[in-house]
């Protein structure tokens, strides 16, 4: 039990990092306006694209982000989960996209629906957990019915968490199934999920007049600020990983033959510090990424470079997520938008999805994948209207369930 404390201090440290940096940019000395940008945050649509970075400043993007990672880390320490790559996956993506559409409000509906239908199933909750965690990806959905439709009040929050809390009731049976249609090859399956479960959402607002309208709100202007902050902690994560691996990268080529199809866990398959090394060298690389194609680190894109790094210890290392990177900037470089505009980065970003593809299938099917998904996602959000965050989730799904049966006669045909 000893030797896993490490894995909960680290755990731990990514929240407390975040609410550290917060306070420190500005939060302590300006109590009274975090406060405001929380509950900015709180009210505001947070569908598809809302940068939470632009609607409450930095202090409150990071205290929500930063108080979700360590709740739900908490959570499970209660639950007396063994922390594994999963654990960060999950926490980090929650962190993640808790800077623009996941916050203090809308989370928990989906957790109460998952801890209901454990309940239901007379199980622990612990064994439904990280599916309760990847399901907040249809938080948005909480605040449009609470906030943001025309009828307000109290009876419109109540119905919100209803609604959500009956979704998530339903959320595990329903990504459970859906993980047959793409085989694994898609590492965000609940976002696939969620993209299923927003398309329906949206068709019932449509069909009773309430259209969901274009968001796109996106901060720019804080790149040397928030590099430094990343680069520090990812830095860090690398070296830690190094230090405890004994000073060496033994083993991090063998990390890399895996696949990262589902279920790939780099805790239980290989160990604790080559999965540090190996979350840190990733989220170095999507920063370096980033700053390369001329955006901007802001809510959004530090939600996708979180996002890799957390499944960094759940299926993705260079070797497989590079490929996708090249198949996405080779769209991108020939598409109609700019290689920095948020319909390209963020492609680039959480299209790493489908990491998988290129693990078991190779290099140059890799590309294919993310020179395809860029395309799909750009053109999938409608039918969801932005309901689910896991938009590349959604469309990931889409691209596995359409090539790997093509990739797959090649290689009968190949034998």
């Amino acid at each position: 039990m000893q030797s896993r404390q490490p894995r909960w201090i680290f755990l731990y440290s990514f929240g407390l990092s975040f609410i550290v940096f917060g306070i420190i940019c500005g939060g302590l000395w300006n109590p009274a306006e975090l406060l405001k940008g929380l509950l900015r945050i709180v009210v505001v649509p947070d569908y598809l694209l809302t940068d939470y970075i632009e609607v409450g400043g930095i202090p409150a993007a990071f205290v929500n982000s930063g108080l979700l990672m360590l709740v739900f880390s908490w959570f499970l320490r209660l639950l007396r989960v063994s922390v594994t790559g999963l654990s960060f996956a999950s926490v980090l993506t929650v962190g993640g996209f808790a800077l623009f559409g996941k916050n203090i409000f809308n989370v928990w509906p989906i957790l109460i629906g998952v801890f209901l239908y454990s309940l239901y199933k007379r199980e622990p909750l612990s064994r439904y957990i990280y599916v309760a965690y990847f399901g907040t990806a249809i938080s948005p959905l909480v605040t449009q019915i609470a906030f943001v439709l025309p009828f307000r009040g109290l009876k419109q929050v109540i119905t919100s968490y209803l609604v959500a809390m009956i979704i998530g009731f339903f959320l595990v049976d329903i990504a459970a199934h859906l993980l047959t249609t793409h085989k694994g090859y898609n590492l965000y399956n609940v976002g696939f999920t969620c993209g299923m479960i927003g398309m329906i959402a949206a068709a019932f607002f449509r069909v009773y007049g309430y259209e969901i309208p274009a968001r796109k709100v996106w901060s720019s202007g804080n790149n040397l600020l928030l590099s430094i902050f990343l680069f520090l902690i990812f830095f860090f994560l690398a070296y830690f990983g190094w230090k405890l691996n004994g000073r060496s990268f033994k083993n991090y080529k063998k990390l890399m033959k895996h696949s990262g199809r589902l279920v790939t866990d780099f805790v239980i398959l290989e160990s604790f510090p080559l999965t540090l090394l190996n979350m840190g060298i990733l989220g170095m690389a999507m920063t370096i990424y980033v700053l390369l194609t001329g955006s901007q680190l802001n809510g959004p894109t530090i939600g996708g470079i979180m996002t890799v790094v957390g499944f960094g210890g759940f299926g993705k290392h260079p070797k497989n997520v590079l490929p996708l990177l090249l198949g996405v900037t080779l769209n991108a470089v020939t598409n109609k938008y700019a290689l920095s505009e948020p319909n390209n980065i963020l492609a680039a970003l959480f299209g790493t999805t489908l990491a998988p593809i290129a693990g078991e299938f190779g290099i140059i099917w890799g590309v294919v994948a993310g020179f395809l998904h860029t395309a799909v996602v750009n053109n999938v959000g409608f039918l969801h209207g932005g309901l689910n965050l896991y938009n590349n989730g959604f469309a990931g799904g889409l691209v596995a369930m359409f090539l790997v049966p093509i990739i797959q006669l090649f290689r009968k045909k190949g034998e």
